[in-house]
C-alpha cells in the first residue's frame, strides 16, 4: 500500500515509519513536512512528477505554508483526488476540528496518543484496518 504521511514534527515522522515497518504488512510511506507539498505530491507537480499516487493519506492539521484543514478541503474537493481515503492523525482533540475535518469530508479523525507504545498501536489500527477491512478504489 502507497501512504503519503502528512507530517512537519521529525519525532512523529520516526515513529509513524516504525509503526508501520513492525506491523505484517509492508507499506511504502513517502513524507512531505507542508500543506503545499502535500498538494503537490498529490498532484504529480514540481519535484513530485514521479510521485507514487497514494491509496491512503494520513494527514496533520497543524502544518506551515497551508494547514491540513486547507489541504484537506482542496483534495476532496478535487475531483481527480477526492477518492483518496484521508486519515486526520493530529494532536487536536477540539470539537470544531473534528466536524471541521469530517465536514471536508475526511474518512477518519485520530487523535495522536502522547504516549509512545498508544500512538503506535494507533497508526497500528489504522493499517490494519485500510489494509485487511476496508476496500480501496484501485485495488
Amino acid at each position: 500500500m502507497e501512504i503519503l504521511l502528512v507530517e512537519d514534527d521529525p519525532g512523529d515522522v520516526l515513529m509513524t515509519r516504525e509503526a508501520f515497518e513492525d506491523h505484517r504488512v509492508p507499506n511504502h510511506v513517502s513524507v512531505v513536512g507542508d500543506g503545499v507539498s502535500a498538494l503537490e505530491f498529490l498532484r504529480k507537480q514540481g519535484p513530485y512528477a514521479q510521485a507514487p499516487t497514494p491509496d491512503l493519506v494520513l494527514l496533520d492539521l497543524n502544518l506551515p505554508k497551508m494547514d491540513g484543514m486547507e489541504v484537506l478541503a482542496v483534495a476532496k474537493g478535487d475531483p481527480m483526488l477526492r477518492h483518496i481515503p484521508v486519515v486526520v492523525l493530529t494532536t487536536s482533540d477540539a470539537q470544531e476540528d473534528v466536524v471541521g475535518s469530517y465536514s471536508l469530508h475526511a474518512n477518519a479523525y485520530v487523535t495522536k496518543p502522547v504516549d509512545f507504545e498508544q500512538f503506535i498501536a494507533a497508526v497500528r489500527q489504522i493499517d490494519e484496518f485500510f489494509v485487511s477491512v476496508v476496500r480501496l478504489p484501485g485495488r
